[in-house]
């Protein structure tokens, strides 16, 4: 019986282990992801879809369709978009936006209806860079990490990634 319960229980153990997200790190404070690295991942992503959208529409646009090469950038363009989402949700909103503890901190409290804001117009922008080819969408979204990125690198902020400097 005592066996029997050693192999559930590590049974449990390795299925948890092998099923962890390698994307979201870790959820604890170790303080070896950078947040201005995730700004320039959304860049990078962002410049990405922008270019699988251009190649899409100049390969449907060609007289002899490639439509292998279309389906390539259409799945590219949405692994890319994804991959913003991503970020907005699994990093910041999941782990470094923090809910307002004192709620007559106006100027806090703003901020952090500023910075929600923000990210939900990132996630609702790289939905709509899946569903469309529509440039309009990259720039807003390059204006809307711009804007959170201002809102983010506060001096506290500042002060708080010195601290965890390696």
């Amino acid at each position: 019986m005592q066996a029997k319960k050693m192999i559930y229980f590590s049974t449990i153990l390795l299925m948890f282990g092998l099923s962890a997200n390698g994307f979201a790190h870790c959820e604890i404070p170790c303080g070896i992801y950078g947040d201005k690295m995730r700004f320039d991942m959304w860049l990078e992503q962002i410049t990405t879809v922008e270019k699988s959208m251009t190649q899409i529409v100049e390969l449907s646009q060609a007289g002899d369709k490639n439509y292998n090469q279309i389906v390539r950038w259409v799945t590219n363009k949405d692994k890319h978009a994804d991959d913003i989402r991503d970020i907005a949700v699994d990093y910041f909103l999941a782990q470094r936006i923090k809910p307002v503890a004192d709620l007559n901190d106006k100027a806090a409290v703003e901020k952090y209806q500023k910075s929600l804001q923000a990210l939900h117009h990132i996630i609702v922008h790289s939905m709509k860079a899946k569903q469309t080819t529509d440039l309009e969408h990259i720039e807003k979204l390059r204006s809307l990490v711009a804007e959170f990125y201002e809102l983010y690198f506060d001096e506290k902020m500042e002060a708080h990634l010195k601290e965890h400097e390696h």
